[in-house]
């Protein structure tokens, strides 16, 4: 019985090429200079400071171009305020969505029943849904249906077995 996974997964080398080519370019480029912006990386968030929320909006646009270069998706993170730092500075958490939640989750298994094929059948295992199938089309179809709509997070497919 031919199955695949659907995940959502962050590939954490990249996002971290992304932010030091981010940072890299906030200190050469001069409308930053001045500015103290930069881009922190931890295991779960991303932290944007900056002078002032223009500096702080522009450093973001250049951290999302450098993402879209590296193809790591911007459904990614989960982009908070902007909140006010000491000494009138800026400041701006990005978290980073891996793994599917339950709601989410919830979510895509109703829509692989509505797409109505025979035999197709998907459960959740932890934070990615494994989808079982009796013919090979059938779950590429479910594939091309899964690409074509917006979950609000980046899906990949792998694991597929026949």
């Amino acid at each position: 019985m031919p199955t695949f996974d659907v995940v959502s997964e962050v590939d954490m080398q990249e996002v971290r090429n992304a932010v030091d080519q981010a940072n890299r370019e906030a200190s050469t480029r001069f409308d930053f200079k001045g500015t103290d912006s930069t881009i922190e990386l931890t295991d779960k968030e991303l932290v944007l400071n900056s002078s002032t929320e223009d500096r702080l909006r522009a450093l973001y646009q250049v951290l999302q171009e450098k993402m879209v270069k590296r193809e790591v998706s911007l459904k990614s993170f989960e982009v908070g305020k902007i909140e006010e730092a000491s000494r009138g500075a800026a400041r701006q958490k990005l978290t980073i969505q891996a793994g599917i939640s339950s709601d989410h989750a919830k979510k895509i298994n109703k829509f692989v029943k509505e797409l109505g094929l025979k035999g197709v059948s998907s459960q959740t295992q932890g934070d990615q849904l494994r989808i079982n199938g009796k013919k090979r089309d059938d779950l590429q179809a479910v594939i091309a249906a899964l690409k074509a709509e917006d979950f609000g997070i980046p899906l990949q497919f792998n694991n597929f077995r026949d």
